[in-house]
């Protein structure tokens, strides 16, 4: 063995190189492939070299202070480590308080509606029993939504949608490769 390059690699050390690897397919360094395979091999590297190997051919991290590239202004760091951008941020906070709040306003309006027509018609004001279907719903949604905002629940599901669309765009460009014919 050959000092440190045949020594025992650590979980902690297979983890960095997961997280280069990520940080690698993030740059569009690396396919969907290619991660996967360095990835499986990275988990099962016994040796530093072994780790070693699965970067050679990927430039090193150079800290945004000392790049040559201008880093992007104002971005944040979501939960699962992913850049969002504040301006998309909020986009994506208030798609997520539609979803969460929409079927609720909805239902509502139904079931209010259904209670005055049945009004007009008994000619007569009815109990408001629609306060039975609105009053507990809407506690267990602004408990969801401040629990959630709290929780940066609309920022993780962005990461989610938008790492599926990845997936999808890359297997359908994978799918289009192996359609085309080869002269």
């Amino acid at each position: 063995m050959d000092g440190r390059d045949g020594m025992r690699a650590a979980d902690s050390d297979r983890a960095a190189v997961a997280d280069r690897l990520r940080v690698a397919l993030d740059e569009g360094r690396l396919d969907l492939h290619e991660y996967d395979e360095r990835l499986q091999q990275a988990y099962a590297a016994r040796t530093y070299a072994d780790l070693e190997a699965l970067l050679t051919d990927l430039p090193p991290v150079t800290p945004a202070q000392r790049s040559g590239l201008a880093p992007v202004a104002g971005s944040t760091m979501s939960p699962l480590g992913d850049q969002l951008d504040p301006a998309l941020s909020r986009g994506v906070t208030a798609r997520w308080l539609a979803e969460v709040w929409f079927p609720y306003l909805r239902v509502i309006a139904i079931v209010v509606t259904i209670w005055a027509v049945t009004s007009v018609l008994s000619k007569d004001l009815l109990y408001f029993w629609p306060v039975w279907v609105a009053g507990p719903w809407g506690a267990v949604l602004v408990v969801r939504t401040v629990s959630g905002l709290a929780a940066k629940e609309p920022q993780r599901q962005a990461v989610k949608r938008q790492r599926r669309r990845e997936r999808k765009q890359a297997k359908r460009a994978l799918e289009s490769d192996n359609d085309e014919p080869t002269p």
